[in-house]
């Protein structure tokens, strides 16, 4: 990461927090205590108005960032309710995009929201099953194929554990019986299938557009009625 990046990333966690610690900055970013005081002496010398309460940390001045946006406390407390729904429910790489938009967010709330998110956040357990968690790490690469209309090559293992390798071209994404599904024009059936997550062990996004041109919305594709 450059030192540019580093930066904004220490506004953009301060913002998101009442009180940062030159240690957990220096955690955050993997750079030593030293160069946390230098990065903050910078943001200073830039304009921005960064202030130290000894025992807590580092913080924004009050007032220093005006959204043009603004969450209604039931708004933000939602979007912490999702965090643990998308921590117990997603990939890896999904629970890290929505940790950094998350982060994000909370940069335009108020002072008492963070308090509020923030105790919230630690007041929400979601226990998942240990058969249910993703091993899978591909929902962002299956996105991208749905909305940039590129092929998947993956491996599939069907219910008889008979590998086949097959090129798809993905509609939509859906989540069912506990489980992610990907929907998709298999161009070794000739037809939609339905293929679970868990059961591909791999995937590769092509430089091949879609060949079928009038695909089906998601919502007319018939899922199992019994799961």
């Amino acid at each position: 990461m450059n030192r540019i990046d580093r930066l904004f990333g220490i506004l953009t966690l301060l913002q998101s927090k009442k009180f940062v610690t030159a240690e957990q900055l220096s955690d955050r970013f993997e750079i030593s205590v030293r160069t946390v005081y230098r990065d903050i002496k910078a943001l200073g010398e830039s304009g921005i108005p960064i202030s130290f309460e000894p025992n807590k940390g580092y913080f924004v001045v009050q007032g220093y960032f005006l959204s043009p946006i603004a969450f209604t406390t039931e708004e933000a407390n939602a979007l912490i309710l999702t965090e643990s729904l998308v921590s117990g429910f997603t990939d890896k790489s999904t629970q890290a995009h929505f940790g950094t938009a998350l982060t994000k967010v909370k940069t335009v709330l108020k002072t008492v929201q963070k308090e509020h998110a923030d105790h919230l956040s630690s007041s929400i357990r979601l226990q998942v099953p240990e058969r249910l968690s993703p091993e899978f790490d591909f929902i962002p690469v299956i996105q991208e194929a749905i909305t940039t209309s590129v092929q998947l090559e993956i491996g599939y293992l069907d219910f008889k554990d008979e590998s086949s390798k097959r090129a798809i071209e993905p509609i939509g994404l859906v989540f069912y019986a506990f489980s992610w599904h990907v929907i998709g024009w298999c161009h070794l059936r000739g037809a939609y299938r339905d293929f679970k997550l868990s059961r591909i062990n791999q995937l590769r996004l092509t430089r091949k557009c879609f060949e079928k041109t009038d695909h089906i919305p998601l919502g007319e594709y018939q899922l199992p009625v019994n799961y």
